[in-house]
């Protein structure tokens, strides 16, 4: 009995001993961007040690011989904050990912950072404007669009930013929806750099056909508040699936007809103005359409009748309010989804004057 005692303490000790030391950090990967071929660049991480008790680093490996490791060889107290530096020799061209483990007394793992980047042999900078402001930073746009996306389809897209500041900032993706992906190069722009924000698309974890919108913020450091000067809004259209259909299935689909894809609607000094048009079902099968929806604020439609049969008509109204329309951050458009394989995706584009 006093045997087992004895290991029970001793596995007791172990435990808390483990748990004392807590190495954490806000960014355990570093994006460094773009880095030149043959130039060492540096990444500087940031830690705390959040344990109870001093903590003292032992030894540190690298995935490479091409990354060395700065890192405090004193002991580090509890809640004390520290530095480690990762400096990056790249002797080739391309994508590279490396890790680091730093090993310390006591822990029975190693605590992992990493750092990515792309190795070219000139930086190019972006040729393009910034007309938008996004929190502290320029952007070429603050409206993402995903467009004729199917099913399984992973989709990017890329936004150029730049620092106009006087001081470094480490720009954040917040609020993402579980199928969007974000990822900001390099991690920290220094003031008067550029940088890049990624979006990668997972389709496979958007629950409906048409349009499905979002926003995300751009927090300039790890914890930022969201604040609407910081909002880039995302929308992603998911097409109907009708790739498989057989020739007899096609030649007895139905097929939509419609007076106009795009409205010209004149205001003539009122608020509100709108415009009517037809649509027709002229194939050989019940034409369903089974979603409407507008991109932007400032519209109201309604549609007399969203199922047709074969030589029904129905009309669209639109409504446009000149107000509203103020506030919208992309051009006036709606979306139709329906069965018909010619057409299962409709862009009406709205074009308003005064």
């Amino acid at each position: 009995m006093k045997k087992k005692t004895i290991i029970l303490s001793a596995l007791t000790c172990a435990t808390l001993c483990a748990s004392a030391q807590k190495i954490t950090t806000k960014n355990e990967v570093i994006d460094l961007g773009n880095v030149l071929f043959q130039s060492p660049s540096t990444a500087t991480f940031e830690l705390q040690n959040t344990g109870n008790s001093p903590l003292r680093i032992t030894n540190v490996k690298t995935s490479c011989g091409c990354t060395t490791v700065s890192y405090p060889k004193e002991t580090i107290a509890a809640g004390a904050s520290f530095t480690v530096s990762a400096t990056y020799d790249a002797q080739q061209l391309g994508h590279f990912f490396k890790d680091i483990a730093l090993y310390s007394e006591g822990a029975q793992k190693p605590y992992y950072l990493s750092i990515r980047g792309v190795v070219v042999d000139e930086v190019v900078d972006f040729s393009g404007t910034y007309p938008f402001t996004i929190g502290d930073v320029s952007a070429e746009k603050n409206d993402i669009e995903f467009d004729d996306v199917n099913r399984g389809d992973h989709p990017v897209q890329k936004v150029h930013i730049k620092n106009n500041t006087t001081q470094p900032v480490s720009p954040v993706v917040m609020h993402l929806p579980d199928y969007l992906t974000a990822v900001v190069s390099p991690t920290t722009i220094r003031a008067g750099k550029e940088g890049l924000l990624t979006f990668w698309l997972d389709s496979q974890k958007l629950r409906d056909y048409g349009l499905t919108q979002t926003s995300v913020f751009l927090g300039m450091y790890p914890g930022d508040k969201v604040a609407l000067n910081k909002e880039i809004t995302v929308s992603a259209v998911l097409l109907p699936a009708f790739q498989e259909m057989s020739e007899i299935e096609l030649a007895n689909a139905p097929q939509m007809r419609m007076s106009a894809e795009e409205l010209n609607i004149s205001l003539k000094g009122k608020n509100k103005a709108k415009e009517t048009i037809t649509i027709e079902n002229v194939g050989k099968s019940l034409l369903d359409i089974s979603s409407l929806q507008m991109f932007t604020t400032g519209l109201k439609v309604k549609l007399t009748e969203s199922r047709l049969d074969p030589g029904e008509k129905a009309s669209l109204k639109v409504t446009v309010d000149a107000r509203a329309l103020k506030t919208a951050r992309s051009k006036p458009r709606l979306i139709m989804i329906t069965n018909d394989p010619m057409k299962p995706k409709v862009i009406i584009h709205i074009n308003v004057t005064e």
